[in-house]
C-alpha cells in the first residue's frame, strides 16, 4: 500500500529506489513498514515530515487497539461463556504463529549455520538462558564464521556467560509468574523497547519478548497474551500493536501508551538520527552476517515461545483431541489459502469453533 502510494500515484520517488529502501529496512530491528513511512517522509519534507509520516502509521492502529483492549477488558474476559470462544481463538493463533515461524525461517535460515544458531538458540530459550547471550553469541559466530577460532572463543564465552548468569523465566508457563518488578509505566516501556529493538523478520518475532516482559513477570496470562495478538491479526493495524493490548491489560491507559512509544521509538531513531548514512553502514558485509546471525537466534526463541504457549493453551483446553484437531486444521488452512482476509476469518472461526465444541 505504501508502495502504491508513493511510487505509482504520488511519483515521489522511483520503484527501484523504494526496493532497495525497503531491504535496508528489512535488514535492521523494527517494524519495516513503520521505518519506511518515517525515512520516506523524511525524503520528503525533512525531519518533521520522518516524524508526521510515521505518526500517520502507527496512530489509527494504537487508537484502534486502545478501543478493542477496553471492550476485551470490561465486557469479554471473565464473561460466561466467553472462555471456550477465546480458547478456540488461542489454538487459532498458535497455527498462525507457527506458519509465521516457519515463512520467517524461510527467508533467514539460509545455510547450515544459520539453522544450527537457530537450533542452539530454542534449546537455551527453553532452560531458561536470558535472550541477550543466543543473540549476541549467534550475531558474532555468524559474522566471525571464517575464523574458526575466533568463532569457537565467542561459542566458549556463551557457554560460561549462560553458566554464570542466573536463569531467566523459563518458557514454560508453570515456572513463570515470579515478578521481576512491579508493573509501573516505565517496566512496560522497556518491555516495548525490547520488543522493537529485536523485531527482525516481521512483527511476530517481537512476540517472545513481550511476552517475557508481562506473562513472564506475571502481570497477564498467556491466554490473554495470545487474546491480543488475535485481536491485532482482526484490526487494520501493523501487528506489532499486540503490545497495545498488553500494555492496557497490565497497566490501563498509561501502561497502553509506555509500551507503544517504547515498542515504535528504535524505528523512528533508525530512520530520524541515521538518516544520512544509514544506506553507507547497510552496504557493510560484516554487519549483514552479524545481523543474520542474530535473526537466526531470534528464530529459535520464537519457537521457543511458540512452544511454550501451546503447552499453556493445552492445558486450558478442557478436550485436547479437538484442540488438536482445531489445531490442525487452522494450520492447513493458514499454510494453502492465501490472502489479506485470511487472518481475520480464522481468528473468528476459531472462536465460534470453540464456541461450538465447548473448548
Amino acid at each position: 500500500m505504501v508502495r502504491h502510494a508513493l511510487v505509482d500515484e504520488e511519483r515521489w520517488i522511483s520503484s527501484e529506489r523504494f526496493n532497495r529502501l525497503l531491504a535496508v529496512m528489512q535488514i535492521l530491528p523494527g517494524p519495516e513498514a513503520h521505518e519506511l513511512c518515517v525515512h520516506l517522509g523524511m525524503v520528503a519534507r525533512g525531519r518533521i515530515g520522518g516524524l508526521l509520516a510515521g505518526l500517520g502509521f502507527m496512530l489509527p492502529g494504537f487508537f484502534l487497539m486502545l478501543l478493542a483492549a477496553w471492550a476485551y477488558d470490561a465486557w469479554i474476559v471473565g464473561q460466561p461463556g466467553t472462555a471456550s470462544i477465546l480458547v478456540g481463538i488461542q489454538i487459532v493463533v498458535l497455527a498462525i504463529i507457527l506458519r509465521a515461524v516457519h515463512r520467517i525461517g524461510s527467508h533467514i535460515l539460509a545455510d547450515w549455520l544459520l539453522w544450527l544458531l537457530a537450533g542452539a538458540s530454542f534449546a537455551a530459550t527453553m532452560i531458561g538462558v536470558p535472550f541477550w547471550i543466543p543473540l549476541l553469541a549467534g550475531g558474532l559466530i555468524y559474522a566471525l564464521s571464517a575464523r574458526k577460532a575466533l568463532a569457537f572463543a565467542v561459542l566458549a564465552g556463551a557457554v560460561a556467560l549462560a553458566l554464570l548468569v542466573p536463569a531467566a523465566n523459563s518458557v514454560y508457563p508453570d515456572t513463570i509468574g515470579s515478578a521481576i518488578v512491579p508493573a509501573t509505566t516505565r517496566a512496560l516501556f522497556i518491555a516495548g523497547l525490547k520488543g522493537g529493538l529485536l523485531t527482525f523478520g516481521g512483527a511476530y518475532t517481537a512476540i517472545p519478548y513481550v511476552r517475557a516482559d508481562t506473562v513472564g513477570r506475571g502481570w497477564l496470562s498467556d491466554g490473554s497474551f495470545l487474546d491480543g495478538v488475535a485481536l491485532a491479526g482482526i484490526l487494520p493495524a501493523p501487528l506489532v500493536i499486540f503490545a497495545t493490548f498488553a500494555g492496557y491489560v497490565v497497566g490501563g491507559w498509561e501502561g497502553a501508551i509506555a509500551i507503544t512509544i517504547g515498542m515504535f521509538l528504535p524505528a523512528f531513531a533508525f530512520s530520524m538520527i541515521f538518516f544520512e548514512h544509514l544506506e553507507a553502514i547497510i552496504e557493510n558485509p560484516a554487519l549483514h552476517r552479524l545481523l543474520a546471525g542474530v535473526a537466526a537466534a531470534v528464530v529459535g526463541v520464537i519457537a521457543a515461545t511458540l512452544f511454550a504457549l501451546g503447552w499453556s493453551a493445552a492445558e486450558r483446553a478442557s478436550s485436547l483431541d479437538l484442540s488438536m484437531a482445531l489445531f490442525a486444521v487452522a494450520l492447513a488452512l493458514v499454510w494453502k489459502v492465501k490472502g489479506k482476509p485470511v487472518m481475520p476469518m480464522l481468528i473468528i472461526g476459531g472462536g465460534l469453533a470453540g464456541w461450538l465444541l465447548a473448548l
